[in-house]
């Protein structure tokens, strides 16, 4: 599992015996006390507690930690820190797409942000045509769903709480533009078609589990025919 914190990506996996540690910038080791001088590249914590888990969860939120790039938590019981992981927060379950024109990929712009349109379910609302209704009326345009993409997780705070929204990611084909207009309400100013180069330049100026969501996406197409559709 993967969330990202203040755009920063912290992941669980499971701890073996063997050698985690090839390939980080520094290495925790179980029960070592955490402070934010430790945090700087890509960290590792071995055989992490649950304590060392929600003391990083506090850093990342309250401190910048610029040198930070990610962090990941090796344990002994995978299932269970996933859970203990989401007790921390309300999660709220959301969905979204990276629809294609052609060679072209549409990304709107919201708060001085370029973004992908997404949005929250609704209560009982299916993933898929939760993804399909909020990009068509976000962009206003009309979609047709194929394969997902992928999920991704983050975190924010709201009204003191601490939120943590998971989003499912699918891949469509848009089938009507004519009227394309960003929905401003949801904050949108702009909907863009772009070609790969554009969409890969703006994503300096994203966030990072967007760039996740593309990275995603260019790997699905070289694999994926155009005519794969969900029945």
């Amino acid at each position: 599992m993967k969330i990202f914190i203040n755009d920063k990506p912290l992941k669980l996996i499971q701890y073996e015996s063997r050698n985690y540690t090839e390939g980080y910038d520094s290495v925790v080791q179980a029960a070592e006390e955490i402070t934010s001088k430790k945090l700087v590249g890509h960290v590792i914590v071995v055989n992490a507690s649950t304590l060392q888990l929600e003391r990083v969860l506090r850093l990342m939120e309250v401190k910048k930690l610029k040198k930070l790039k990610a962090i990941t938590f090796s344990v002994t019981d995978y299932e269970t820190y996933k859970d203990f992981l989401k007790d921390q927060y309300k999660v709220i379950k959301a969905s979204g797409g990276v629809v294609r024109k052609g060679e072209k990929i549409l990304m709107i712009y919201r708060l001085k942000k370029w973004d992908l349109p997404k949005g929250k379910l609704k209560k009982g609302e299916d993933s898929l045509k939760g993804a399909k209704r909020e990009v068509e009326e976000e962009c206003n345009i009309r979609v047709d769903v194929r394969e997902k993409i992928c999920s991704t997780w983050h975190t924010y705070t709201r009204k003191e709480k601490r939120i943590l929204k998971k989003t499912d990611w699918y891949l469509m084909n848009c089938t009507d533009d004519s009227n394309m207009r960003p929905q401003l309400e949801e904050f949108i100013e702009d909907v863009k078609w772009l070609k790969k180069d554009e969409a890969l330049k703006n994503l300096k100026n994203s966030y990072a589990s967007i760039e996740e969501v593309m990275n995603q996406y260019f790997l699905t197409e070289s694999l994926s025919p155009l005519n794969t559709k969900l029945g």
